[in-house]
């Protein structure tokens, strides 16, 4: 079986990503393997218009300067890897990088220039009419990927019992709790 040397760990700065992130930190720490932490900023985010009265004369606004998006998607990645820094400590070497473009082509770009054994994404759960007509981001770069994708999502709550509705229809009386 090949060896993980080399994670690469795409975040989004979200709670859901932390998962992601803590589990590739002891993958890593296992197998004393090299992480890199990619944050793909936004750049459509980075749009401002003049002003408020005359958003409607210019729709498109004017950017911020790349080096300004880039320094603030700097300050919240390490906001955000702060809490986990001891987590990181026991891993040999810890990389950040930071891109902007497009999520998933630049994930699977910088797993090709670091030559990641795994990505390891976090998910979040799309449901109903969402998930039918958009793919999420885990699965484009799934399909793109050079190396496996470990997904890693929460746990779902189990439903109390399967067949609840059935008494109402036919009904059954309801199956009581065993007492002791």
């Amino acid at each position: 079986m090949k060896r993980i040397q080399r994670l690469l760990v795409p975040t989004d700065l979200s709670d859901n990503s932390r998962r992601g992130l803590l589990y590739a930190c002891s993958l890593a720490a296992e197998n004393q393997g090299v992480l890199t932490i990619l944050h793909v900023a936004n750049d459509l985010a980075a749009w401002e218009f003049y002003s408020d009265e005359f958003a409607f004369l210019a729709p498109t606004g004017r950017p911020w300067p790349t080096d300004r998006v880039l320094a603030e998607a700097s300050l919240d990645l390490n906001r955000f890897l702060a809490p986990h820094l001891e987590a990181m400590k026991k891993i040999t070497y810890v990389n950040k990088r930071l891109v902007l473009g497009p999520i998933a082509e630049q994930i699977v770009t910088v797993a090709e220039e670091e030559k990641a054994d795994l990505v390891v994404m976090s998910p979040r759960r799309h449901r109903g009419i969402r998930r039918i007509f958009s793919a999420g981001i885990t699965d484009r770069v799934t399909r793109m990927s050079p190396c496996p994708v470990l997904s890693v999502a929460a746990p779902l709550p189990s439903r109390p019992w399967r067949g609840a509705w059935l008494p109402l229809v036919f009904r059954w009386p309801r199956p009581r709790p065993a007492t002791i």
